[in-house]
């Protein structure tokens, strides 16, 4: 597994990372479909085995579950892999919702760090901040301090838009950006990624896989259960994706890979990206995007 520099964290990690959204489960809807822990544990591992040193997780998925299963499945290889977690999203009051007050900050580090059974986060991003708060210096300032204390080594943001990820560059605090890209969204390549680059921050790509559609496995009429974010998706876009994961799988026949490998390839292609976040729940979907 090749490795990246992190932008000025100068982090060394796997150009793929193992992205822990899927592995929380379906308790709590949000997610993608049923799963078995014993099957995600052993995931991990294998990820591990094949030269995977960077997870990403996030407290909310799965309500810390997530989290739980990496600290369990890591913790005797602590020091040779490197964690990432995002916080903000509030799920010990019942309802999720936003959640960004620096007490509740601290609060969620202490309860990410019991459940990854670590001293330390090697990198905290919150978690889909607005653009008010990404762009206010203040935001960052319980950050700083945690870092300083050790809690953290570095931090950043995790986003969606370009626009909020040059805004996150631009205050010039955060460390990285975790925002969306793949063949089917490549806004990033306009603004963002090149303004990252300058500034040395480091850019980790989320969705490469399009929430699982260009790995070329689903249809126009492919359905899910109930609490895969993708049963709510509209069926216009749900075609529109599908249709070009079918393409992707053509292309990617011709070229001896399989579409999710092919689909990994064009982000890396980007030398801006240091990672790639590719959610996996089996040993299957790990070795296929990891070899």
């Amino acid at each position: 597994m090749n490795r990246r520099t992190l932008g000025r964290t100068g982090l060394a990690v796997s150009e793929i990372g193992f992205g822990g959204w899927a592995i929380g489960g379906n308790a709590f809807g949000n997610s993608y479909g049923s799963t078995d822990d014993a099957e995600s544990q052993r995931a991990i591992r294998r990820a591990f085995e094949l030269g995977c040193n960077f997870f990403d997780t996030a407290d909310v998925y799965g309500h810390g579950h997530s989290e739980e299963l990496l600290g369990a499945a890591l913790h005797d290889v602590r020091d040779q892999v490197l964690i990432a977690t995002k916080v903000g999203g509030n799920f010990y009051d019942g309802d999720v919702h936003m959640d960004f007050a620096p007490g509740y900050l601290r609060f969620a580090v202490q309860r990410s760090l019991e459940r990854l059974r670590t001293d330390h986060i090697d990198l905290l991003q919150l978690h889909n901040p607005p653009m008010s708060l990404i762009s206010e210096l203040g935001t960052y300032e319980p950050l700083e301090a945690m870092k300083g204390e050790g809690l953290i080594r570095f931090y950043g943001v995790s986003v969606h838009p370009p626009e909020e990820g040059l805004a996150a560059v631009q205050t010039t605090l955060p460390d990285t950006v975790q925002i969306v890209y793949n063949l089917a969204r490549r806004e990033a390549e306009d603004t963002f990624l090149p303004s990252a680059q300058a500034a040395n921050v480091g850019v980790i790509a989320r969705e490469p896989l399009a929430n699982g559609f260009l790995a070329g496995r689903y249809t126009a009429e492919s359905t899910w259960e109930r609490g895969d974010i993708r049963s709510r998706m509209p069926r216009p876009y749900v075609t529109q994706l599908a249709t070009l994961g079918q393409r992707v799988r053509e292309l990617a026949e011709k070229s001896g890979m399989t579409a999710a490998q092919l689909a990994l390839k064009f982000v890396l292609d980007r030398q801006e990206i240091a990672c790639a976040i590719v959610g996996m729940k089996t040993v299957q979907q790990v070795e296929e995007n990891l070899n």
